[in-house]
């Protein structure tokens, strides 16, 4: 089973205004509401990929009812735990029709307290080698931000595959528990190394050091660039993006992950799983929303037949 853990999932709340006027009220055009949270994607995509997973994390008042009420929507099975510091957070992306500009506001989320944090690693101790466990995104600020590495340390004894997609300190603290895969974006891994990553050569430089860190497998999404992989054993994967026009920023990189592990579900190959992945992450780069079904297939067959990998 793939398990997703979302320490601070969210509502997301997406506007577009043709024009935003600050200090006068501004009328929306259009408005969606959505389950986020890094995590949260990777379950959504995976179920669009006919992949079962469970959805993990801390949820609270009534924005946590509603997410758990859109993820039952969509067939998602969860097991969040309920926290008594406040509400499911709130971000709040408007999008501006006439100049594309877009302005974000994140909520901070509630407050977890030391015995519901144990609670959280009391669930985890139930995970066994046949278990996927995927960290990601960021943590709620009443959190260590050693929380990642802590839970790598928790299940590494019981063999559960661990992927974490996190920047970072967060990231490079989990290094030296030797997580089944890591996936830093291009701006993720020049911040880990203080460089500029100008192209894939770059990018497969480094992520061979993060594997000489301790991470087993590393994949490198590099948006139009397309992607990297330094698999297990160090083998080298690379392939370009499918050709589409970019209209999301939003869950590219998760969808990445998702695509990657259900590739690995279905029984396919490495280099099979990587096109899936790096499919995935283009479909949903192409859409309004995540990924649909359709989409990410149909990008798979195209770049199966160039042979891209």
């Amino acid at each position: 089973m793939i398990y997703t853990l979302t320490l601070n999932p969210s509502i997301d709340y997406t506007v577009t205004v043709s024009e935003f006027c600050l200090g006068e009220l501004n009328r929306s055009g259009n408005e969606k509401f959505f389950p986020g949270g890094k995590g949260i994607n990777v379950s959504l995509v995976l179920k669009e990929l006919g992949i079962a997973s469970t959805a993990l994390g801390f949820v609270g008042g009534f924005t946590g009812e509603q997410i758990r009420s859109m993820l039952a929507a969509h067939n998602i099975d969860t097991d969040f735990l309920e926290t008594a510091g406040g509400c499911s957070r709130v971000n709040v992306k408007m999008r501006e029709t006439e100049s594309g500009l877009e302005t974000e506001m994140n909520g901070s989320g509630p407050v977890i307290s030391r015995e519901e944090k144990n609670r959280l690693f009391d669930r985890l101790l139930c995970l066994g080698e046949k278990d996927t466990l995927v960290l990601a995104g960021s943590i709620p600020r009443s959190l260590p931000d050693t929380i990642y590495e802590e839970i790598c340390g928790l299940v590494r004894p019981h063999a559960v595959r661990v992927v974490v997609d996190a920047s970072g300190d967060l990231l490079r603290r989990v290094l030296v528990q030797h997580p089944f895969l890591i996936k830093p974006n291009r701006q993720e891994l020049e911040e880990l190394f203080g460089v500029q990553i100008k192209d894939r050569e770059d990018a497969i430089c480094y992520a061979q050091k993060l594997r000489q860190e301790g991470a087993q497998q590393v994949l490198v999404s590099l948006a139009g660039d397309g992607a990297v992989l330094v698999g297990e054993g160090g083998a080298v994967y690379q392939m370009d993006a499918p050709d589409g026009k970019r209209v999301n920023s939003v869950g590219s990189g998760d969808s990445v992950i998702a695509g990657f592990l259900a590739g690995l579900e279905l029984g396919k190959p490495v280099q099979d799983a990587f096109r899936l992945g790096v499919c995935a992450g283009s479909a949903t780069a192409f859409s309004e929303g995540l990924a649909c079904r359709g989409g990410i297939l149909r990008l798979y067959e195209d770049l199966k037949q160039k042979g891209d990998v």
